[in-house]
C-alpha cells in the first residue's frame, strides 16, 4: 500500500523502471492469461510468486551495501526455487514420495525464503507463528498425546510443504494468481480513473446535510470504496483522511470520529463485487461460483452498513449533530459522474451472467480506462498507465508476501491432522452448542488476527473451523460466511486493531478510546455469525418465500438492535446515555 509506495521512492532510478517493468508485466500477463487461460497452472502461480519475491525483497531492503548485496542473492535464489518448481512441476510429482537430494534442498531453500519475505512485510509475528508450525511438524511425536503426530525430518517436511497442492503453491497461491491479483489492480485502475472522489462526493451531496451528516458519508463512501479496496486499513486511511476531519469539525469528538470510519471500513470487505480476496477464496473452498458468493453476501453487507448508518444516526442525534447544506445536489453529482459505476457494473453484471472472475476483472480494467478518458483530468496515458499498475502491485505485496508461511501453516495443518482433531475439540467444548461453538471460533479467529493479515485468518480459520460448523448442521456457505465475518474481529477488536489505531492516528485521538468506540459501531459483526448459523435464509438456504420474509424480519432487527446499543432509549426514562 502507501508504505510500499513510499519504498518506491527510495529506490534508485534502475530499480524503480524494475519495478514498473514487472508491474506492467503481470499486468498484462494475467489480463492476457484470464481472457485465454482462465485456469491457474503451475506457471500463473509461478510467475506471480516470483514476481511478488522479487518486489518485496526490491522494496523491503536491508540496510548497508552488504545488506543490499543479500538482497540481490535472496532474488536470485527466488528465481532458482521458483523456476525449478515451474519447470520441473511434472517430473516432481512423477516421483512424488522419492525426491532427489535436490528437490529437497531446493524446498527447504524456498520455505525459508517465504518465511523471509513474510517477515519484511508483515513482521515477527507471522514469522514465530510460521516457526512454531514447522517445529510442531518436526517434534510432532513429543507433542501432548490429543495432538500428537509422527513428526519428520526438516527437509522433508519442507518438501512436503514446498510441492504439495495444500503447502505453498496450493490454494492460496492458486486465488491470488487467478482472481486477486486482478482485482487488487483493478481496484488501482478504478482510483487512477478519478471514481474516489466521485465516490465522496456523492454521498457528501446526498446526506451531508442530515443528522450527522458526516458520518453518514463515511459509512456511505466506505460501502462504495472499499467494495474495490479489499482492505479495511487501505479504506480507513483513504477515506478517512477526509471524513474524519469532517465528522471532528461538525461535532463529533475525537475518538468517535476515529472509531466511526474504521467501523465503516470493515464493512467494504463484506460488501460485492469484490469483496477483499475472501470472496474469492471462499468459492474455490466451497466449490461454488464466485456470483453465487456475491449473491450470498449481499444482504449480510447491506445489514452491516444499515447497522453502522443506524448507529451514526442515534449518536448524532443525541448530541445535536448535523452537517451542512451541500454546494451541490446529489442529482446534479450523479448525472455528472454517473459512468464511473460502469466499471463495478461491468464486473457485477458479467460474474452474475457465468464469466469467470478474472475475465470480468479484465474488461472491468478496459472500463476503467475508457472511463478515464471522460475527462480531460482524469486521461490515462501511458504513463499513467504504468502509474495504476504499479499501485496495483505494491498494494497486492501485502498479502503476497504471505504465501510461504500460510503455505507452511496449511501443510502442517494437512500432514499432522491437526484439523480433524482441532474439529473434535471444538464440538467437544461446545457439547452440541452451537453457539458456543461460534464463540470458541471468535477466540480462535481473533487471537490468530492479532499476527495476521485478515484474509490469511479466514483460510487458515477455515481450514479448522468450517468442519466443526458443519456437522452442527450449519450448512457450508453458512459455514464459512460465519468464519470469513469472524476473521475480520482483530480489525476493529483490542488488543491489537491496526484499522481502529489507524483511524485514531488520523483523528489525533486516544488510541484505546477509539477501538472500543469502533468495536461498539461495529457491533453487528458479531451478530452476523449467529443470524447465519440459525437464520438458513440469510444465507440464502431455503425457498424463496423464506427468504422473502426472513430479509424484512431481519432488517427490522438489525434497527432495533442499533437503536438499542445506541443508548438513546434511556432517555425515556430520565436517565442519559454514556457518551
Amino acid at each position: 500500500m502507501q508504505r510500499s509506495l513510499d519504498r518506491f521512492d527510495r529506490l534508485n532510478r534502475v530499480e524503480q523502471r524494475v519495478f514498473d517493468v514487472l508491474s506492467v508485466t503481470l499486468v498484462l500477463f494475467y489480463a492476457y492469461s484470464a481472457v485465454l487461460a482462465p485456469v491457474a497452472t503451475q506457471y500463473h502461480r509461478g510467475i506471480y510468486i516470483l514476481i511478488t519475491y522479487v518486489l518485496v525483497f526490491l522494496l523491503y531492503r536491508t540496510r548497508g551495501r552488504l545488506g543490499r548485496a543479500v538482497d540481490y542473492v535472496l532474488m536470485a535464489a527466488s528465481a532458482a526455487c521458483i523456476g525449478y518448481w515451474m519447470l520441473n512441476f511434472e517430473a516432481i510429482n512423477y516421483r512424488a514420495g522419492a525426491e532427489t537430494p535436490v528437490d529437497r534442498w531446493v524446498a527447504t531453500a524456498g520455505v525459508l525464503l517465504g518465511v523471509e519475505l513474510a517477515r519484511r512485510v508483515v513482521g515477527n509475528v507471522f514469522v514465530v507463528l510460521g516457526a512454531v508450525m514447522l517445529l510442531y511438524g518436526v517434534y510432532g511425536a513429543y507433542a501432548p498425546d490429543l495432538i500428537s503426530h509422527a513428526g519428520d525430518t526438516f527437509p522433508d517436511l519442507c518438501t512436503s510443504i514446498f510441492y504439495k497442492s495444500d503447502g505453498v503453491f496450493g490454494i492460496m497461491a492458486n486465488v491470488l494468481a487467478t482472481y486477486v491479483i486482478l482485482f487488487v489492480i483493478f481496484g488501482a485502475f478504478l482510483e487512477a480513473s478519478g471514481a474516489q472522489r466521485f465516490f465522496v462526493d456523492f454521498p457528501l451531496a446526498a446526506v451531508g446535510h442530515t443528522v450527522g451528516g458526516p458520518a453518514k458519508v463515511a459509512v456511505i463512501t466506505s460501502g462504495l470504496f472499499g467494495s474495490i479496496s479489499g482492505s479495511a486499513i487501505a479504506n480507513t486511511v483513504s477515506t478517512g483522511s477526509f471524513t474524519i476531519p469532517m465528522m471532528k469539525k461538525a461535532g463529533f469528538k475525537p475518538h468517535v470520529a476515529g472509531g466511526i470510519e474504521p467501523a465503516a471500513s470493515i464493512g467494504g470487505m463484506f460488501m460485492p463485487p469484490i469483496m477483499g480476496a475472501g470472496g474469492f477464496i471462499m468459492a474455490e473452498l466451497t466449490g461454488e461460483p464466485y456470483s453465487t458468493i456475491m449473491l450470498v453476501s449481499l444482504f449480510p453487507a447491506l445489514m452491516y452498513f444499515f447497522s453502522v448508518f443506524v448507529m451514526v444516526h442515534y449518536e448524532a442525534r443525541r448530541h445535536r449533530i448535523r452537517g451542512k447544506d451541500p454546494e451541490m445536489e446529489a442529482g446534479a453529482i450523479l448525472r455528472r459522474g454517473w459512468f464511473y459505476l460502469l466499471p463495478l457494473a461491468v464486473i457485477t453484471v458479467l460474474m452474475l451472467m457465468g464469466y469467470s472472475p478474472g475475465y470480468a476483472a479484465v474488461l472491468g480494467l478496459l472500463a476503467c480506462i475508457v472511463v478515464s478518458w471522460l475527462r480531460k483530468d482524469t486521461r490515462m496515458d501511458p504513463r499513467g498507465f504504468v502509474e495504476a499498475a504499479r499501485v496495483g502491485t505494491a498494494n497486492s505485496l501485502t498479502i503476497g508476501a504471505t504465501v510461504g508461511v500460510i503455505g507452511i501453516i496449511i501443510g502442517v495443518l494437512t500432514y499432522s491432522g491437526l484439523v480433524l482433531t482441532f474439529a473434535d475439540i471444538v464440538i467437544a467444548l461446545a457439547d452440541g452448542r452451537l453457539w458456543l461453538a461460534i464463540l470458541l471460533i471468535a477466540l480462535a479467529s481473533l487471537v490468530l488476527g492479532m499476527g495476521v493479515p485478515v484474509t490469511a485468518a479466514y483460510l487458515v480459520t477455515a481450514v479448522v473451523a468450517v468442519p466443526p460448523l458443519t456437522a452442527l448442521g450449519v450448512n457450508p456457505i453458512a459455514a464459512h460466511m460465519i468464519v470469513y465475518w469472524l476473521s475480520q474481529d482483530s480489525n476493529i477488536t483490542p488488543p491489537v486493531c491496526i484499522a481502529a489505531f489507524t483511524g485514531a492516528a488520523i483523528a489525533k485521538a486516544d488510541m484505546w478510546k477509539t477501538a472500543f468506540t469502533a468495536l461498539r459501531f461495529a457491533k453487528f459483526l458479531y451478530l452476523a455469525p449467529f443470524i447465519f448459523a440459525y437464520v438458513p435464509a440469510f444465507s440464502l438456504d431455503g425457498s424463496v418465500s423464506d427468504v422473502l420474509v426472513a430479509f424484512p424480519l431481519i432488517a427490522a432487527g438489525v434497527w432495533t438492535y442499533a437503536w438499542l446499543l445506541s443508548g438513546i432509549w434511556l432517555g425515556w426514562f430520565g436517565r442519559k446515555p454514556k457518551s
